[in-house]
């Protein structure tokens, strides 16, 4: 690894806290605050009172890794933070934005992505939430190529991971990036040999925005929670 970007949710270029607390209360209620709290604010807030001890970012930069906090993945600053550190290969994990054609093009092996659901389905800001709202859920993970389009690009490698019934939308998205490791090696090894197999992305099935206050409704009503007392726990966690 020769840089890590860490991007800034908060960034005035998305509305800063308050402007995208308040679009989000409008269009989903108070529910998605709760959920983006647990899964945004409070990690951040839990390693900044630990000053950082055991978070991505030290352990980065324990081991000599430059860490650059993102505020336009597509802007010149980022830009030369990539050139400096010449990268073969972009890796985005959890990452909210979405790199253009121009950023992905500075690594010559271009960029991959691993998305918590099984592409072409559910592509999004929160894919669990959407699987578990079918009448089979079925979840999963994908590594697939970074295109300038939300999770649009070749798959890569694909998994299906058993998760337990009524589980949170949360508590799926951390057993399923973690579950992604594993397959994110298998892809680096095939990417370095030039015997990565990528199945086309055809055309991609439709976007799964942030549930709004219907979808959410019908979640209650079907028992699907987008968090619980043990994501909260989790989200206090400050080991990386």
């Amino acid at each position: 690894m020769v840089l890590l970007g860490l991007s800034n949710p908060y960034r005035r270029s998305a509305g800063g806290l308050l402007g995208q607390a308040w679009r989000h209360f409008r269009r989903s209620g108070p529910g998605m605050l709760g959920y983006l709290a647990v899964n945004m604010a409070l990690p951040r807030l839990a390693g900044a009172l630990a000053r950082g001890a055991g978070s991505l970012a030290a352990l980065a930069r324990a081991g000599g890794i430059p860490v650059a906090v993102v505020e336009d993945v597509n802007g010149p600053a980022f830009h030369a933070a990539l050139r400096a550190a010449r990268p073969d290969l972009i890796l985005t994990f959890h990452f909210d934005g979405i790199l253009s054609a121009a950023t992905i093009a500075v690594a010559p092996m271009g960029g991959i992505n691993v998305h918590p659901s099984l592409l072409p389905r559910h592509r999004g800001p929160i894919p669990t939430f959407w699987a578990g709202m079918e009448a089979e859920p079925a979840h999963g993970v994908t590594v697939h190529r970074l295109v300038p389009r939300i999770d649009a690009g070749p798959v890569l490698a694909q998994r299906v991971v058993a998760l337990p019934p009524g589980i949170t939308a949360s508590a799926a998205a951390r057993h399923l990036h973690r579950a992604a490791v594993p397959l994110i090696g298998e892809v680096l090894a095939a990417l370095a040999a030039g015997a990565a197999a990528e199945s086309p992305a055809g055309v991609p099935l439709p976007y799964c925005p942030f549930p709004d206050r219907a979808a959410l409704r019908a979640a209650r009503r079907r028992g699907v929670r987008l968090l619980d007392a043990a994501d909260i726990r989790a989200a206090l966690q400050t080991r990386a």
